[in-house]
């Protein structure tokens, strides 16, 4: 009996892109999924600028720093709200991330996590300064969308 033959190495080579592919595509949908089921069920008003937003930024950093690593969400973060330079939504976005990714980074588990990101932002504030302090934009700026 001969054993079948192997695959021509174009057929690998594109089997381990498409592996990589999926697994790069995964990643950021079991992050969408672990955030939205969190967010949802969290009921905070001011789905942008408000609590739920600070909420959904420092959740997102949390399990990425949890998951990979706190760097991972720098690079987001430098990418995404340009480090919060010229606009006060982005840099309210930039300061919930970098909190969010100490907790993550920080937490012995998973549920410590989200227990830890929840609990920052029940103590956040308005306008919160302190880079240990979950803040969010006054009530007047506040927009009922999810992103």
């Amino acid at each position: 009996m001969s054993a079948t033959p192997a695959p021509p190495r174009r057929r690998r080579w594109r089997r381990r892109v498409l592996a990589v592919l999926a697994l790069a595509g995964a990643y950021p949908a079991f992050v969408m999924i672990a955030v939205y089921s969190q967010w949802f069920a969290a009921n905070l008003p001011g789905g942008r600028n408000g609590p739920a937003d600070a909420y959904r930024h420092s959740l997102a950093s949390a399990v990425v720093a949890h998951t990979l690593s706190p760097v991972c969400v720098d690079w987001v973060t430098a990418v995404m709200e340009r480090d919060g330079e010229g606009n006060p939504s982005r840099a309210m976005d930039a300061h919930n991330n970098a909190i969010g990714a100490r907790i993550g980074a920080a937490a012995p588990t998973w549920t410590a996590m989200q227990r830890e990101v929840r609990a920052a932002v029940d103590h956040g504030a308005i306008d919160a300064r302190s880079p240990e302090q979950i803040t969010w934009r006054a009530p007047a700026t506040w927009q009922d969308r999810l992103y």
